[in-house]
């Protein structure tokens, strides 16, 4: 058997697990202003998942994909959002839909089975799509975006999509990426890598060295970032969504990090995981990281790093009450599933439609 040639992809580390500079940072790194809202945005992240989890477990909330270990990820990357940018995420991308503007309440209101959650009030995100659950499928749904953006001639405008690592194996996610190469499309896509796709290990899912080198047969640009650095994971997509911006093409980008959680409310990892790898996960989880990172900096002192931890937890408990008072004072008929399914329901539907509202008012 001819073995495989051995591809050379750029990784990108700023910070150490000890959140330690490891190379020369860029500009934003010494802004105090910015780290310090990358570490709240994470922790806001964090205290929502774990509400959310709690939520589903005492049976108010449906299935939910929490992020916990993975926060830097999707915290970097949606960071580097403008507000002509299109957003196309997937299941477990909380952190990209606060980060352009989605509200916690309206993420509660998704996973809770009420279809508002997808209708976002701010207009930053009235663009963006709603979460995708089938895998891969947004990597087709932002292919599309970005080809009517490049349509359109507007140059200011990128798409910024997100995938774990086991939907890389779709078939959806080439299609995407070999049209985002042959038609130059302005579409960046992050590959979430936490090491699971539900109970199934990397090795298992593909003999590629890396996900990152998937980029080489669609002929755009590839590279891995230490998914653990929120600042390596801001920079390596900032440079991406200008390049696309500007005409530069489509980048896939590899996040390299670890779940630290179930893959959702339905999994339970301890079946599968081995204990000792998610010990050693969590020394290099984000969160700690840079939170030494800003006490070494000297943009935070030990009480204000407490201090953000319990505004994040109110902030949490103030949406999480307008989740209940929104299901509780107004909710939504049971022709909600037809009405927000069609913008014109077929004539087949009609009488299900009918029956439904008429058992409904019984």
């Amino acid at each position: 058997m001819q073995k495989l040639a051995s591809f050379e992809v750029n990784y990108l580390q700023y910070l150490d697990e000890g959140g330690k500079p490891a190379n020369d940072l860029p500009d934003f790194a010494d802004d105090h202003e910015v780290m310090v809202g990358l570490y709240r945005s994470m922790q806001l992240l964090r205290h929502l998942d774990a509400r959310a989890v709690a939520l589903q477990r005492v049976g108010r909330m449906r299935t939910y994909p929490a992020s916990e270990g993975q926060e830097a990820v999707g915290v970097g990357a949606s960071s580097c959002l403008s507000d002509r940018d299109v957003l196309v995420p997937y299941y477990r991308g909380t952190a990209m839909m606060l980060g352009h503007g989605v509200q916690p309440h309206e993420i509660l209101l998704y996973w809770g089975g009420d279809e508002r959650g997808s209708d976002y009030q701010n207009p930053l995100a009235k663009e963006d799509f709603p979460i995708a659950v089938p895998i891969a499928t947004q990597m087709l749904h932002a292919a599309g975006v970005a080809s009517a953006i490049k349509l359109r001639g507007q140059k200011d405008r990128a798409v910024l999509t997100e995938i774990g690592e086991g939907g890389t194996s779709e078939g959806e996610f080439y299609e995407a990426l070999n049209v985002a190469g042959v038609w130059n499309l302005p579409m960046v896509c992050v590959i979430n890598n936490n090491q699971w796709a539900i109970s199934v290990p990397s090795e298992m899912q593909t003999a590629a060295q890396t996900y990152a080198q998937k980029a080489v047969a669609a002929g755009i640009e590839g590279l891995q970032v230490d998914g653990n650095d929120v600042i390596a994971v801001k920079d390596a997509v900032g440079k991406a969504l200008d390049k696309a911006r500007n005409g530069g093409g489509a980048t896939l980008i590899e996040a390299v990090t670890y779940r630290l959680c179930d893959h959702t409310t339905a999994d339970d990892a301890s079946r599968y995981e081995d204990a000792k790898a998610r010990a050693e996960a969590e020394k290099k989880e984000p969160l700690g990281r840079l939170a030494k990172y800003l006490l070494n900096l000297g943009a935070v002192n030990e009480k204000q790093l407490d201090e953000f931890a319990v505004a994040a937890k109110a902030e949490v408990e103030k949406e999480v009450k307008i989740y209940f008072d929104i299901l509780e004072n107004k909710p939504q008929p049971p022709s909600a599933m037809f009405d927000y399914l069609y913008a014109e329901l077929p004539e087949r539907f009609r009488a299900q439609r009918d029956e439904v509202m008429r058992r409904g008012g019984e």
